[in-house]
């Protein structure tokens, strides 16, 4: 459904994106992750028709994306950018006609599909509220039932739960579930990245311009496990704890061992074949009281911290 071939972009000689290649399938959830500069927006913008990539292709359903096909692609995308335009003395239902008539969507079928988008997002009761007297959370979901007017069969959305409070964030998540349950093929970049592996079946890490990493969020997962890391916790005061530090820190295999939130945190080499029950089985020998072993899960944000450097643009 999206599909990017060796897509560059450079601005003289800053390097925005360099050969990116992508294939998202049908009904994906993807999940771009990066930091500020590293691409995302560039990437977004040219698959929504406002960029002109310096080489490379873009596609949309089998539609290169470009000059000739941008009429096409525009039927077949709706693309919510990092920020809200102003609409002075606007209200909600009028917002949405201005844009449904854009999409010449006209009579009594323009009503119904304002209705049913404000009820989809959560948004009827707004239907005469003023656009500018909205929340960010609100104005965020009006962004997208504004894209869902035309039934798109793809969404592209850069950074949407940006600047929400926890509960607006909660309710775009939502509803971005419940667009990829009727089937839309979404694009969502974002820097929430423990709420994207909820919902998304495929991630992307991009830094200075390049991907990095492409796959499912198990598989991600998987490449950023390198080694085990431990938290053992001992009965006994703090004392008895850095005590415990010391010991776990001679085993074989150990590559550090810290005091964190009162247990010891134990890292071990990839390569080490030491288990945890050795582990509880070396404190219980020297007397120790054991009251805490438990293996540290990567989730999305600590692959992301490993798999990159923090680099930018």
């Amino acid at each position: 459904m999206i599909e990017t071939i060796n897509l560059t972009k450079r601005y003289g000689e800053l390097v925005a994106l360099a050969n990116l290649n992508l294939k998202i399938e049908q009904g994906d959830c993807f999940g771009f992750i990066g930091p500020n500069g590293a691409g995302k927006t560039t990437t977004i913008k040219i698959l929504a028709t406002l960029l002109k990539p310096t080489w490379g292709e873009a596609r949309i359903d089998g539609l290169s994306v470009g000059p000739v096909n941008a009429r096409q692609v525009r039927n077949l995308i709706g693309y919510v950018p990092d920020y809200f335009g102003s609409y002075d003395d606007m209200v909600v239902k009028e917002y949405l006609e201005f844009f449904a008539a854009a999409y010449n969507i006209h009579g009594s079928k323009r009503q119904t599909v304002i209705d049913d988008v404000l009820a989809l997002t959560d948004l009827s009761y707004k239907a005469d509220a003023e656009v500018n007297g909205l929340s960010r959370g609100m104005k965020q979901r009006l962004s997208i039932a504004r894209v869902l007017l035309h039934d798109p069969k793809v969404l592209l959305l850069d950074e949407p739960a940006s600047g929400l409070d926890p509960r607006a964030r909660i309710e775009i998540r939502e509803l971005l579930k419940e667009l990829h349950r009727l089937g839309k093929t979404i694009l969502i970049s974002s820097h929430i990245l423990l709420e994207l592996a909820d919902f998304c079946t495929k991630v992307g890490i991009i830094e200075q311009g390049q991907l990095q990493f492409f796959g499912t969020v198990r598989e991600i997962l998987e490449k950023a496990r390198v080694g085990m890391v431990l938290h053992v916790g001992v009965t006994g005061d703090t004392r008895k704890i850095e005590e415990a530090r010391l010991l776990l820190s001679q085993v074989p295999g150990v590559t550090e061992t810290k005091v964190h939130d009162g247990s010891v945190r134990v890292s071990l080499d990839a390569t080490s074949n030491t288990d945890p029950a050795d582990i509880a089985a070396r404190l219980v020998a020297a007397g120790f009281g054991l009251n805490r072993l438990e293996e540290e899960r990567v989730n999305l944000e600590t692959a992301f911290m490993r798999l990159t450097k923090g680099l930018v643009q």
